[in-house]
């Protein structure tokens, strides 16, 4: 059909269709098409095959991001059938009617693509027969334009989602940066959705808003005002003892550290102790004295100083209580010995 139509337009062909096809027939193989039923529905009650994550014909689980569509169109998706593809289609078959007739076109630019379907939309798509119900497709259109709702007054912002677990410090991480929720929630399992511009954070049990966010750089935070802490949490406080137990430098940094970002400094906290579990106590404790006497008290500096130090000479103890005196492996090789000479006698 893209071929005759072309043909007309551009060459001024003058021959039916059936003319092509038949010399197109020449130049291929004959196939011939499956023989299957014809499903008629009335406007508005065509369904789509994508964006069911569970299929079930009478409940589906659908795809956050699809249903949030049909809600934000007012829109009503039904399930067809599993593996029952001819009773679905017709929708996607108007696109593919479109695909096959731009297959292979080149355009210099979109005013001009767009100047070619409006072209062969007005002369060819909407004057056809349609092929199932052999009515002109404009004027089965007019009689389902009055079944269409108004568009919404905003478009569809269309966003990625996913699940996030909320961490020791109130946040979630998107993309490398950290938005903070309501308080209580650390340790559950939220649905997030993000675009370009927001972050919004959902309960993924009663589809709640629980905050929405600007995008944020990589690595920083945004917390709103009544999602502060009035006291320290019990777990910072167990992560601060943690740290002054581990030394005294240590300790002084990572109070230091959150009495200067509160709780988005926990992660920072956590990173200073991962470095003495990294380094030992031995270099770390330094390391933050150091951080203190430059009045530097951050993650970072601690992390680069350790960076730019050569690593300490792993000595070995010659005393300690897990080391027991030579005596007791003597004796123990003596009766190893005992008990093989017997094994042997016997």
């Amino acid at each position: 059909m893209a071929i005759w139509q072309d043909l007309v337009d551009v060459h001024g062909f003058s021959h039916s269709y059936q003319s092509v096809g038949r010399f197109v027939r020449k130049l291929r193989s004959v196939r011939v098409p499956e023989a299957h039923p014809v499903i008629v529905t009335a406007p508005g009650e065509e369904g789509e095959g994508e964006g069911v994550i569970q299929t079930d014909i009478y409940d589906p689980t659908l795809n956050p991001l699809y249903e949030d569509v049909l809600a934000h169109y007012g829109v009503t998706a039904l399930p067809c059938r599993v593996r029952d593809p001819n009773r679905k289609g017709k929708v996607e078959s108007g696109v593919n009617h479109a695909q096959r007739k731009l297959k292979g076109l080149r355009f210099e630019s979109p005013e001009e693509a767009q100047a070619y379907l409006d072209h062969w939309e007005s002369n060819w798509a909407d004057t056809r027969i349609h092929g199932t119900t052999k009515r002109q497709v404009r004027l089965m259109f007019e009689e389902e334009k009055p079944h269409l709702l108004p568009l919404p007054v905003e478009p569809f912002r269309y966003y990625e989602h996913g699940h996030r677990t909320v961490h020791l410090d109130g946040a979630v991480e998107v993309e490398g940066a950290y938005y903070h929720v309501p308080p209580g929630r650390i340790g559950q399992r939220l649905r997030v959705q993000w675009d370009g511009m927001h972050v919004r954070i959902v309960c993924p049990k009663t589809g709640e808003l629980l905050r929405e966010h600007r995008r944020q750089k990589k690595g920083l935070h945004r917390l709103k005002d009544e999602d502060k802490p009035k006291r320290t949490p019990v777990g910072t406080v167990r992560l601060l003892s943690r740290a002054c137990n581990a030394g005294e430098s240590i300790g002084l940094v990572c109070q230091a550290i959150y009495h200067s970002d509160g709780e988005t400094g926990v992660r920072r906290i956590l990173g200073v102790l991962s470095l003495v579990k990294q380094h030992g106590v031995a270099s770390v404790d330094p390391a933050c004295e150091m951080a203190l006497e430059m009045q530097l008290p951050t993650y970072q500096f601690v992390r680069r100083y350790l960076e730019c130090q050569p690593p300490l000479p792993i000595a070995l103890k010659q005393v300690d209580p897990r080391i027991r005196e030579l005596t007791h492996y003597r004796d123990l090789i003596d009766r190893r010995l005992e008990e093989g000479e017997d094994h042997e006698h016997d």
